[in-house]
């Protein structure tokens, strides 16, 4: 069991990725959590970089890295992740959050870089978006939201993208 954490000091930590769920999330945070201190996290993940440097495989079936390509991807990513925290901070701003905006490399998935970030910032709450998709999309996108909740010791709250209850 991981350890609880405080509820009454810690701050408030909004996942954000730049989608129209994430930026609802912001805002019935801004509505909900006042005036607490706010902490906003953008996930990029690194293997992305080092898939996109690869090219076709070569005569033995292995692809070709290039590692300096995979550098300058993986640079690129961090600053559009930087970019992205940056406009959700302000956007929580906006809303009076005191936010902090931060970028994280995933080293094994978004949600746990998210959990790990709240255990180790001792976050009171998580906000999360969700999409709500369903089915087979549900199944090869998977569920950012759902394994936060399932894996934070924190409270996590869920907020539904506006458009799902059109």
């Amino acid at each position: 069991m991981l350890p609880r954490m405080s509820l009454e000091d810690g701050p408030t930590l909004i996942a954000f990725d730049g989608s129209a769920a994430a930026r609802h999330a912001v805002e019935v945070a801004g509505k909900l959590l006042r005036p607490r201190k706010t902490l906003l996290i953008t996930v990029w993940e690194a293997a992305l970089a080092n898939a996109a440097a690869a090219s076709a495989p070569n005569a033995t079936g292995l692809p070709m890295f290039d590692p300096s390509a995979g550098m300058q991807i993986g640079d690129e990513l961090r600053r559009h992740a930087e970019s992205v925290a940056n406009e959700g901070a302000e956007l929580a701003k906006s809303l009076g959050l005191d936010a902090e905006p931060f970028a994280a490399v995933g080293v094994r998935s978004v949600a746990d870089t998210i959990v790990e970030f709240a255990q180790s910032h001792d976050v009171a709450t998580i906000v999360v978006g969700s999409r709500g998709l369903s089915g087979l999309r549900a199944r090869f996108e998977g569920s950012t939201s759902r394994d936060v909740v399932k894996n934070a010791s924190s409270p996590v709250l869920v907020v539904h993208d506006a458009a799902d209850g059109d």
